[in-house]
């Protein structure tokens, strides 16, 4: 259930606001509601913060793998005051560290260490590229991508921004798979080998097959009256994406756990990303 704290200013629209002056959250219940707040889009989320072990997907003595949220943080922001992933695994486990990064935006597997040995452990395993990453995401438009490599250098330009540099960028490769086709989007399959930021976004708009949503990388978001057939919508309502977000999910991850143990573990979709998959399976196919 999500709860509106204050509509001071501020319209409604299926669980979201529509920004036209202050909206203000606080606590209630020791429940933490937080804002997906973004100058570009007026639209803002109230998300729940769940309690990390409602998020398990794997746990032992040393690490716990969680099914990421979207509209979290991985790491505490510089400007602070957001919860983070990892504020919440402290919680859960004091010496609690997170071993990689996933966008706010982005859902799905993330590894948290218990200790500093299996950090290292696992630290180790992403630098060296030993961890099988494999990320689905809904893009605009049919495309066929059968083991496409891409392999464009990306230069980190500060302030959450990169782009594609043969010059001056660290080099970065994933590869795409198509795995269902619709009439105006497909699904794919994305295997980043290195883990520069914004890998896979960049990388599938060269191919020009922007992430549903990505407005940075020039993708688009999906709108049920696109793909159903006499959709109308009822008088002074406005439309608003089936996802309010970028369609990326990191699906799996296969890792070692201790020197001899490999496990794989996978994070099914959440709502947001389930419900727009439905839907284009319903109206798109």
């Amino acid at each position: 259930m999500e709860v509106l704290l204050s509509t001071k200013g501020a319209e409604i629209y299926n669980g979201l606001f529509k920004q036209s002056g202050p909206v203000f959250i606080t606590w209630f219940s020791a429940v933490y509601w937080q804002m997906k707040i973004s100058e570009s889009n007026p639209y803002f989320c109230a998300v729940k913060i769940p309690k990390i072990q409602d998020l398990v997907l794997f746990e032992n003595d040393d690490l716990l793998v969680v099914n990421k949220p979207p509209f979290i943080s991985s790491l505490d922001e510089r400007e602070g005051g957001e919860i983070s992933m990892l504020r919440l695994a402290r919680q859960y486990s004091p010496d609690a560290q997170v071993c990689h990064r996933l966008d706010k935006e982005t859902s799905g597997c993330l590894i948290i260490a218990k200790n500093p040995a299996t950090y290292r452990l696992v630290s180790m395993q992403f630098e060296h590229r030993k961890v099988k990453k494999v990320y689905h995401a809904v893009v605009n438009g049919t495309h066929t991508f059968e083991d496409v490599h891409v392999n464009l250098p990306i230069l980190n330009l500060g302030n959450k921004n990169v782009s594609i540099s043969r010059q001056e960028g660290k080099a970065a490769e994933t590869i795409f798979n198509s795995l269902k086709y619709y009439k105006h989007y497909t699904l794919v399959e994305c295997q980043p080998i290195t883990g520069r930021m914004h890998q896979i976004r960049i990388h599938l708009a060269t191919q020009r097959a922007c992430i549903a949503g990505d407005d940075m990388y020039g993708g688009q978001p999906v709108f049920l009256s696109e793909i159903k057939r006499g959709y109308r919508l009822g008088k002074d309502q406005e439309e608003l994406p089936i996802m309010k977000r970028f369609a990326l999910h990191a699906k799996q991850l296969t890792f070692k756990i201790n020197e001899e143990e490999e496990i794989v573990v996978e994070a099914p979709y959440p709502k947001d990303f389930a419900t727009l998959i439905k839907l284009l399976d319903r109206f798109d196919g």
